[in-house]
């Protein structure tokens, strides 16, 4: 049997190779697919691994900071600092923007941290692969080596020019966008400080409505001006917890006397990959079956094609007496080879154009070989057709003309 499927592959070894460089680039594409998946649930959990926290209090009856906005007082965090087996709490901002530098437009999550003394403290890069941590309240940044920034480089974000002092590495957000670190009270007035136009317009509109010049009310006009201005938002606060704190009852006491919403690690991870990855984790498995029905439809057509080729050869076996199952086993041994020559060729390329991906691309050994029987399984049953088609040749056809 081997023989006689190796004879037949020599053959015609170019179209078979060929065939196979094919197929091999679909299953290359798929392969990518699968780990740009795998790439998006590795951010979600990069995410939560580098902000340091045990608890994220934000705002109630939102999904924030990362699924929906979230929007609290900067002063909060002193009460939960107060709470039982809480050992840090730190404010922290997340806005996605585009970062310029120069003449050149990066897209980043620019992240508001709080200077601190602690390395290390909720919210800061856990390490740095060049230069150093913010130690200035305002103008100094640490971005992600994926922005392309330099240290020293001059970064404009909103208003401000921010120098670069450190640089990180796989600090994104959930949707593989690098990160900037810059001080709290620089990305508070990036996020919720409007623009002067903006701030006259309001004045102009505040002074124009009666119900701030009421008589026997001093003051109302001014501080409904003085809100308008105010920065003093953060979008969740960051908690550390004690050692052997159990996450779920400091939640729950949280909730319970701050009447905030409060997510541990395993409710983060569910909100990122259950709902902000969720469709395009569909998408994605749409585009893996449809590729997955077309190499089964290549590979049918393939193989099919060259058992045609050789109907004759085939008449002449069932002639000399071949069986069925040595015929059947021929054609099989074929589809399978093709499967193995196509995986092999779609895992090199993978491999090689996975990193050129502007998302970021995870292959899993798992994934290789869970490919790879599907691969063979597709292959084994894209060659029924061509096995039932000669099992039907009549061997009188090997004499006739």
């Amino acid at each position: 049997m081997i023989s006689l499927a190796g004879r037949d592959i020599l053959h015609a070894w170019g179209k078979f190779i060929f065939t196979g460089f094919g197929l091999g680039l679909l299953i290359g594409v798929t392969l990518v697919m699968a780990g740009v998946y795998r790439g998006m649930v590795d951010d979600g959990k990069a995410l939560l691994d580098n902000s340091g926290a045990d608890l994220w209090v934000v705002q109630r009856d939102t999904l924030g900071p990362y699924a929906e906005s979230s929007s609290l007082h900067d002063d909060l965090y002193r009460s939960i600092l107060a709470m039982p087996r809480v050992a840090r709490a730190a404010n922290v901002t997340y806005l996605t923007m585009q970062v310029r530098q120069g003449g050149q437009d990066v897209r980043a999550m620019v992240v508001g941290i709080v200077p601190s003394g602690e390395v290390c403290a909720p919210g800061w890069p856990p390490h740095l692969v060049a230069g150093r941590q913010i130690t200035r309240g305002h103008y100094e940044a640490v971005a992600d080596v994926a922005t392309g920034f330099a240290t020293g480089d001059r970064i404009r974000i909103r208003r401000n020019e921010y120098t670069v002092v450190g640089l990180t590495r796989r600090m994104v957000s959930s949707s593989g966008d690098p990160m900037v670190f810059i001080p709290l009270r620089d990305a508070q007035e990036a996020q919720f400080l409007k623009d002067n136009d903006a701030i006259l317009q309001g004045r102009r509109r505040t002074e124009a409505n009666p119900a701030f010049n009421r008589p026997g009310v001093p003051g109302l006009l001014e501080a409904a001006i003085d809100s308008q201005s105010s920065n003093a938002y953060v979008n969740a606060i960051l908690v550390r917890l004690e050692p052997g704190a159990s996450p779920s009852q400091v939640a729950e006491t949280i909730r319970r006397w701050k009447r905030l919403t409060v997510y541990t690690r395993a409710q983060m991870e569910e909100i990122l990959v259950g709902k902000l990855i969720a469709t395009s984790a569909r998408q994605i498995g749409m585009f893996l079956a449809i590729l997955a029905v077309v190499s089964a439809a290549i590979v049918a057509f393939i193989i099919y094609t060259l058992t045609m080729d050789k109907i004759r050869e085939i008449a002449v076996l069932k002639l000399i007496g071949t069986r069925n199952r040595t015929i059947a086993a021929m054609i099989m041994q074929q589809a399978l080879a093709l499967g193995v020559i196509g995986f092999a060729v779609g895992k090199i390329t993978a491999t090689f154009a996975g990193p050129f991906f502007p998302k970021y691309v995870l292959l899993l050994p798992r994934d290789a070989v869970s490919g790879l029987l599907a691969v063979l399984a597709i292959c084994a049953l894209a060659s029924l057709v061509a096995i039932r088609m000669a099992l039907r040749v009549d061997p009188a056809e090997a004499i006739g003309g």
